[in-house]
């Protein structure tokens, strides 16, 4: 038996793939690299490329590999870009989403975890954000990952008197960084963490959008999670639904406390070893004050915990980037 991970050239599906293969799960890639690489995928690690949209290659790829349980992560995670392609982002996770759940229910595969989104619950305005808080999403990305739950919901609902019910968890979080392996690392040209590096290795300062916020230091406050701990997570979960163990249709996987941005240019320049004085930027229309979540519930069902200070977060990244430097 094995796991398929879609999406797992990606830079969070190729450190899940590491820890399925670390706790004794044997993964399965499959991935169109439209945003992974190749390369990220372990040597000896069944790869199948191709795009989560192609039915019959779903379908052929968990019979072929006689596949257990997908963790599904493969989708279009740009919640910026959404709102100016929201039909690309559509196809790509409502779509997609819907497409594996069929191949799975063709294939008589049962078990699945969902890489979802705490942007499901949009912009709340309590200090800790809660599996059962309202969902409000505030782009098409959101709305995408929050669609898909309910798909998967509706679909657990219709087989749960059949042979094969589905059983099923969505993992919801925020801003994923560090390394847990130095030959994978973030290429997002969105996310805080490369931009950084980027800008270091380029010799430009990095700037933080808006100084004005309601927050210890002025700066936005959100939830930085280490990618090795999402990934652990993630192999829990799978371990969990294979064994037939209780698990929740939901976690949040947050750090609690949450880092200012100013917190983590601090980081970047103690440990890069590069000095640098963030210019200021304006700020960028709907962003909130703080965005952070709990992740109780994860800690008491999936062994989650938060095992990266801040520097660890930032030297295992800059480690990784550092290693692709021609």
């Amino acid at each position: 038996m094995s796991w398929l991970v879609t999406g797992g050239a990606g830079y969070i599906g190729a450190h899940i793939v590491r820890a399925l293969a670390e706790a004794g799960l044997d993964p399965v890639v499959l991935d169109d690299l439209s945003s992974g690489h190749a390369e990220f995928v372990p040597d000896g690690i069944p790869f199948v490329r191709g795009s989560i949209l192609d039915r019959d290659l779903v379908e052929h790829t968990l019979r072929d590999h006689d596949v257990t349980g997908v963790i599904h992560v493969a989708g279009f995670k740009y919640a910026g870009v959404s709102v100016q392609r929201p039909l690309h982002t559509y196809a790509q996770n409502v779509e997609g989403t819907r497409v594996v759940l069929e191949a799975m229910d063709a294939a008589g595969v049962a078990n699945l975890v969902f890489s979802s989104s705490a942007a499901v619950y949009g912009t709340p305005d309590v200090p800790l954000v809660t599996e059962d808080l309202p969902k409000r999403p505030a782009s098409p990305y959101g709305e995408s990952k929050l669609i898909g739950e309910w798909i998967i919901a509706d679909q657990a609902r219709a087989t749960a008197g059949s042979d094969t019910p589905l059983r099923h968890t969505s993992l919801r979080y925020f801003n994923v960084v560090g390394s847990a392996d130095p030959t994978v690392h973030d290429t997002s040209p969105h996310n805080l963490f490369p931009i950084v590096f980027e800008a270091l290795l380029a010799g430009r300062t990095p700037r933080i959008n808006g100084d004005d916020y309601d927050t210890p230091d002025g700066t936005n406050v959100r939830d930085y999670v280490h990618v090795g701990d999402i990934a652990a997570a993630h192999a829990v979960a799978a371990r969990r639904l294979q064994d037939g163990e209780p698990i929740e249709p939901a976690y949040n996987l947050g750090s609690q406390n949450g880092l200012s941005v100013r917190q983590i240019m601090d980081a970047m320049a103690r440990v890069t070893g590069i000095p640098f004085t963030p210019e200021i930027a304006p700020r960028r229309p709907g962003d909130p004050d703080r965005i952070v979540a709990t992740g109780d519930l994860a800690a008491r069902d999936l062994d989650w915990a938060n095992r990266y200070t801040v520097d660890d977060m930032v030297r295992t990244g800059w480690h990784a980037r550092q290693s692709t430097q021609t």
